[in-house]
């Protein structure tokens, strides 16, 4: 029985276009993933239960527009000095042309923010000090009192150009849109020119309820410890999942 219900909104327009809605992330398994087989002389990640629920949980967000990326390109300014090209643009399609005027939170203009916002910290570095571009997102999230939503890169299953900034957002009483600042992974592209393209998964939406927590401290016993050792020497397959794991639902 679901009791729970994420609600999704956009603009009437962009919304009867059908096109690119949010989806559960269990319908983005990766192929390597699939292809993979786990048996008792064959163990590997598939056997996972931890794993698995980090490539289900939640809801995914797609690219609802082309995201042209070209960063750290050399290039020349007006004068003909050498410089380090960064911009990006949206591509919209089709009818979304003639409609993007109508839209709140869709346009094809651009959007960043100032890497001094983030000044000291290690996506700086990575993002080879330019400015931190920023992804609109045409969904309002509406979540029941009382939760909130964690926004990651796809868990175990990122984009390997890009990823959003993690936060969390109190989803029951915001009132917008949500957009999101991408750090470029300059560790293995330092120069990109890419298009990111319509309908490509890019933000991971996990709602959670909201608690107070107490942090405590305990001593184990040995024994504990012991049945923990035993535990771990057992060759075992899918003891985890049969005895502990409880499943999840998100539809």
């Amino acid at each position: 029985m679901f009791d729970k219900e994420i609600e999704f909104s956009a603009h009437e327009d962009y919304f009867v276009l059908k096109e690119d809605y949010p989806i559960p992330t269990k319908l983005n398994i990766p192929e390597w993933y699939k292809n993979l087989e786990h048996y008792i002389n064959n163990f590997t990640v598939k056997g996972c239960m931890p794993f698995l629920d980090s490539l289900t949980a939640g809801y995914l967000l797609k690219m609802p527009q082309d995201f042209h990326v070209r960063h750290n390109v050399d290039s020349k300014d007006k004068n003909g000095n050498n410089i380090k090209d960064s911009f990006h643009t949206y591509g919209l399609h089709g009818v979304l042309n003639f409609l993007n005027a109508k839209f709140i939170n869709l346009n094809s203009g651009t959007d960043v923010h100032a890497i001094k916002q983030i000044e000291n910290s290690p996506h700086v570095e990575k993002n080879k000090n330019l400015p931190l571009y920023k992804i609109l997102n045409p969904w309002k999230i509406k979540t029941p009192k009382g939760y909130s939503c964690l926004f990651v890169p796809p868990l175990n299953n990122s984009d390997d150009r890009f990823s959003v900034i993690p936060g969390i957002v109190d989803t029951d009483t915001f009132p917008n849109e949500i957009n999101f600042p991408i750090i470029l992974n300059g560790d293995k592209y330092p120069v990109l020119d890419t298009l990111i393209k319509k309908g490509t998964p890019y933000v991971q939406v996990i709602p959670f309820k909201r608690d107070s927590w107490n942090m405590t401290f305990k001593p184990r016993e040995q024994k504990e410890v012991q049945n923990s050792r035993i535990f771990y020497g057992l060759n075992i397959i899918n003891i985890y999942k049969n005895k502990y794991w409880a499943k999840k639902s998100w539809k």
